[in-house]
């Protein structure tokens, strides 16, 4: 039975980025696809993202897209899968499945928000063969990851042999453009609530990050608070 779904638009406006990386960037996304599509994750075993992806080469038709390079934007062969495994975290973070290898781009904000459906800073970063997105299942069912492309859009969900009596809600809180001494900085907590589906109460709630990313892009339409404030959420 299906646990979660979501669905994340493929070519999207990213301030000065050129059209073409986001359009390479969905032939790339349909090539990967289909080696996680349908997966199972069996108790006690471990998902690997580029165990099964391989590496996004040329030769197996990969093109170049948009890759994050030292905090900044930049181009190479297989850019893009950074928003596969973003789509593939969020889900994850909606199950009690075990994240066990995780790597953000930590310390920058470089995109203005557009149609932004899931909060700043649970986004990942991947790097073949350094940087993995790993996923072990320490429950005692088995789970499938579904990958698609439809209409423009990468397409998941996650689903599970068996009912799960609870549910999770992922939130970002203590939102804030925060104006320091040496620039602009976006700052937030991302929190996951652990809910009762029979009683409706809360069974946990964690504090999954804290972000304090400095904006690479024109603030001047921005909302900014002084800095100096305790931005950090109370778990």
């Amino acid at each position: 039975m299906v646990v979660y779904r979501h669905s994340s638009l493929i070519c999207r406006t990213l301030g000065q980025v050129d059209p073409v990386l986001q359009k390479n960037k969905a032939v790339n996304l349909a090539l990967a696809a289909p080696r996680v599509d349908g997966i199972l994750l069996r108790p006690g075993e471990t998902f690997s993202f580029w165990r099964l992806v391989g590496p996004c080469t040329a030769r197996r038709g990969y093109r170049t897209g948009l890759i994050i390079k030292q905090g900044r934007p930049d181009r190479d062969i297989g850019g893009g899968m950074c928003q596969f495994t973003n789509l593939l975290h969020w889900m994850v973070l909606h199950t009690p499945l075990t994240v066990t290898e995780y790597h953000h781009h930590d310390g920058v904000d470089l995109f203005p928000d557009f149609g932004r459906k899931v909060p700043f800073g649970t986004g990942t970063s991947i790097l073949y063969n350094y940087l993995d997105y790993r996923v072990r299942n320490d429950t005692p069912d088995t789970w499938q990851l579904c990958v698609w492309l439809e209409g423009g859009y990468l397409c998941g969900e996650i689903r599970c042999s068996a009912a799960q009596p609870v549910k999770y809600h992922v939130r970002a809180q203590n939102e804030a453009f925060v104006q320091e001494a040496d620039g602009v900085y976006r700052v937030n907590d991302i929190v996951r609530t652990c809910v009762d589906k029979r009683t409706g109460n809360t069974l946990d709630r964690q504090l999954l990050k804290h972000n304090h990313a400095r904006v690479q892009y024109d603030v001047s339409a921005l909302d900014l608070q002084p800095a100096g404030q305790d931005f950090s959420a109370g778990v």
